[in-house]
């Protein structure tokens, strides 16, 4: 029996050059060391639990976090829940606990560990456990809406089910936080896994349960925006991640477990950047469809803009937002505008009409013009 004590990035490496030693049983018991008496000039250097995990450490744990079943469908039918209890409800904080308690985080990053190796198989069961995942916290939302008779979006809905122009950004952020979690030893960051799973939920819960309680009420519109935001959110996370583990050595070909193709990681990361590309024109081709909350915030400012024309008129408060209460696509855009200034009824509608008119030939948008002016 051969005890050996190597590098973390030197395992995978090891293992493959002793791969044809027929006889060869190997134990891989990978843990932390931390030196009792440091030298006092250099104590962080000879912490030695601050190595990146070997790649074979980060696939054989993806391996084990695919097997049960039970529980994970039983977390994505609690999150569920706790989703449409949120937003029914409108309470923020449940939205919240629904992204600590939903499993979304282990089939996102599994995910992205078989793009980079190029593993079917673990591809496949990743891909299933996403969907099956999606579908019960969907499926639990939708029942919800049914049976309590659920009628109308509420508010805090019609703001969640909003996109912006950087949506594209949460699902990058949360699949770097994902993979750089699951690289980094445990004493080498002071960023629970907790936390980074709760990103990577908060990415993929509040549509989820958006699209279950759209359906219900028969509100296509946010159905159709929680759809394009759960596909690119999917999209983006697998490939941040892929290209975290690849950074940190993940290849295809990985000793003892030599499943990996390279065809299938071309294939899965090509078919990504598709979709990805796909789902990127949808949105910046239907506006304002895709872009509310960010026209919304430029709404605010080129009204700041026009009325700084005016000095007589000093702004007090200007909120720009879009509802879901009309077909899709017919949505206006209702400034509501509160100003400090000496103005008679027709002046305030000429000003008003002024803001409309800017509004309009700026956003193929409607603009609907609430001015209140006070001396």
């Amino acid at each position: 029996m051969l005890i050996l004590e190597a590098p973390n990035g030197r395992i995978e490496d090891f293992l493959a050059e002793v791969e044809d030693n027929q006889d060869l049983r190997a134990l891989f018991a990978p843990q932390g060391i931390i030196s009792l008496r440091p030298p006092t000039s250099e104590p962080e250097s000879q912490m030695l639990d601050i190595q990146p995990r070997s790649p074979l450490e980060v696939f054989l744990g993806a391996l084990q976090s695919i097997g049960s079943w039970p529980g994970f469908l039983a977390y994505a039918v609690v999150g569920g829940v706790i989703v449409w209890i949120g937003l029914f409800t409108e309470s923020v904080f449940l939205l919240v606990a629904a992204m600590l308690i939903a499993p979304f985080a282990g089939p996102a990053m599994t995910l992205a560990i078989a793009t980079a190796r190029g593993d079917a198989n673990l591809l496949g069961r990743s891909l299933l456990r996403y969907v099956a995942a999606l579908a019960a916290s969907i499926t639990t939302a939708f029942l919800l809406s049914m049976a309590f008779n659920q009628q109308i979006a509420t508010e805090l809905m019609i703001e969640t089910s909003m996109r912006s122009t950087v949506s594209l950004l949460l699902p990058l952020a949360a699949g770097v936080a994902g993979a750089l979690n699951l690289v980094q030893s445990e004493r080498s960051s002071l960023v629970s896994g907790a936390a980074t799973g709760m990103l990577v939920a908060a990415a993929l819960a509040p549509p989820a349960g958006l699209v279950g309680m759209g359906l219900a009420i028969g509100q296509m519109d946010i159905v159709v925006s929680s759809l394009w935001a759960l596909g690119i959110q999917i999209v983006g996370i697998n490939l941040a991640g892929c290209a975290v583990f690849r950074i940190y050595g993940m290849r295809t070909k990985g000793a003892r477990y030599p499943r990996g193709k390279g065809w299938i990681s071309i294939a899965s990361v090509a078919s990504s950047m598709v979709a990805l590309a796909v789902l990127l024109v949808l949105q910046f081709s239907n506006v304002p469809q895709f872009q509310q909350s960010s026209i919304s915030q430029r709404v605010s400012a080129l009204v700041v803009n026009e009325l700084d024309r005016s000095p007589e008129i000093r702004l007090v408060t200007v909120n720009s937002h879009f509802t879901r209460s009309r077909e899709q696509g017919d949505n206006p855009v209702w400034v509501s505008v509160q100003v400090q200034a000496s103005l008679d009824k027709q002046e305030v509608s000429a000003v008003a009409d002024r803001i409309e008119k800017r509004v309009e030939s700026e956003f193929p948008v409607t603009a609907l013009v609430d001015l209140t002016a006070k001396d």
